[in-house]
């Protein structure tokens, strides 16, 4: 009889958890310009926000970047249902031509959609 109730009760628990809506990320916006850089000062910095639509906690899994010169930081805490979180990615020109700069960041997650690609882009001048 126990073992009968107990395999109800977790039939019922997998059953509501299963109806939940997984974890989804929305990005405000998923391609940020960060204007114009010199070779003098290479460094920009920008923010991309985002936030969990799904009904369970958002997990950030990676960020990579299409290159070196780029560098994706974000919270390694899970974001919970209609929070908000931001990955801060900093681009580093020094030692690139001058023109236009074009990188992506690829963000994986627990998500519905498990991969993301968001991008920053700007201009290079010479001094």
């Amino acid at each position: 009889m126990k073992k009968t109730i107990l395999s109800c009760l977790m039939l019922v628990f997998t059953m509501a958890v299963m109806a939940q809506q997984p974890a989804q990320i929305k990005f405000d916006k998923t391609t940020v310009n960060f204007g114009t850089i010199t070779e003098k000062s290479p460094v920009a910095t920008c923010t991309f926000t985002f936030t969990n639509i799904g009904e369970q906690p958002l997990v950030i899994n990676q960020a990579i970047a299409s290159c070196g010169c780029t560098v994706p930081e974000y919270s390694k805490e899970p974001i919970p249902a209609g929070g908000k979180g931001e990955i801060k990615v900093t681009y580093n020109g020094e030692g690139k031509f001058p023109g236009h700069v074009k990188k992506s960041v690829t963000v994986r997650t627990n998500g519905a959609i498990e991969m993301t690609r968001i991008y920053i882009e700007g201009e290079m001048k010479a001094e």
